[in-house]
């Protein structure tokens, strides 16, 4: 393979393994739905709820890694495992959201206190668990990839994959169905109460369904990479373009571009998916803030 060009290279990993064109279909699944609510996220300063709920995702794999409904080595058990490992992270995180969201509205405790409480708590958790029951002799490397998202992408199965492809057309659907009441409750929620949208509602929905993309995520960049997903892209767009929808468009494209750059330099340089899928975003990120600049510069 040391003669090939780099468009040779990169056809024969895809026409030649699986594994390689289900890391790309959930890589740019996830980009697509992180960048589709990232933006809402971002402008509402919910944005740091992404890392308390990474942690929460990341301590509920942990406890479905340790729990086995049936045996792995039959075929059906490989397949009620693989749900289990994704539908126990999924219902716990979205709890969790609920209790997020709740505890945001409550005067005692405001909304950073809660995500801090329930971010630390749930990654000692987690550790705890991994340390106390994992079956493997390199815990470290097992946190790793759990906590920087090493290697999982590039080790899908395919019913990790149709389920992702699943989520991700809901989670997509949602947002087109509800687009004029995200984008309501996106700038001013009060206005938006008045005038009969019911806000406290449609914010339930939302963290139910962030909570959702969090958990497909985690198999991409790991629990504390998530929100680089979610903020960098909009932040990104944000520095060119100003339309709520032109901006949400170009979080969309800048993502999933982002992702598959990313996946594919892991895989040619052997480096970390997670890391290099948030590097490329942060140059992503430079790069258009250095457009930004200059545009503004020019209509100065």
């Amino acid at each position: 393979m040391g003669d090939m060009s780099l468009f040779e290279t990169i056809s024969f990993y895809f026409v030649n393994f699986a594994l390689v064109r289900y890391a790309l279909i959930v890589g740019v699944l996830i980009a697509l739905c992180s960048s589709l609510l990232g933006v809402t996220l971002v402008l509402k300063r919910f944005s740091f709820i992404g890392d308390g709920l990474s942690r929460v995702a990341f301590m509920a794999g942990v406890l479905a890694s340790i729990v086995h409904i049936v045996p792995m080595t039959s075929e059906a058990g490989a397949v009620v495992n693989a749900m289990l490992t994704f539908i126990l992270p999924l219902t716990l995180t979205v709890v969790v959201a609920i209790i997020l969201l709740n505890m945001g509205h409550n005067s005692k405790i405001n909304g950073d206190a809660a995500v801090a409480m329930i971010s630390v708590a749930a990654l000692a958790a987690g550790y705890m668990l991994m340390n106390l029951y994992s079956k493997s002799s390199n815990i470290t490397a097992d946190v790793c990839a759990s906590l920087f998202g090493a290697t999982k992408i590039l080790t899908l199965s395919r019913v990790e994959v149709w389920m992702c492809v699943v989520m991700s057309i809901i989670a997509t659907t949602f947002f087109v169905l509800f687009y004029n009441k995200i984008f309501a409750i996106t700038f001013d929620e009060n206005f938006a109460t008045a005038t009969g949208v019911k806000a406290k509602k449609y914010n339930m929905l939302l963290s139910i369904v962030i909570a959702m993309i969090i958990v497909l995520a985690v198999n991409l960049v790991g629990a504390l990479l998530i929100s680089a997903l979610i903020i960098f892209p909009a932040l990104s767009a944000m520095r060119v373009f100003k339309s709520f929808i032109s901006v949400t468009v170009a979080s969309v494209i800048i993502s999933v571009v982002c992702a598959v750059l990313g996946i594919l330099v892991a895989l040619l340089q052997s480096t970390p998916v997670g890391a290099t899928i948030v590097m490329v975003n942060v140059a992503g990120f430079l790069g258009f803030s250095l457009v930004g600049f200059v545009v503004r510069r020019v209509h100065a």
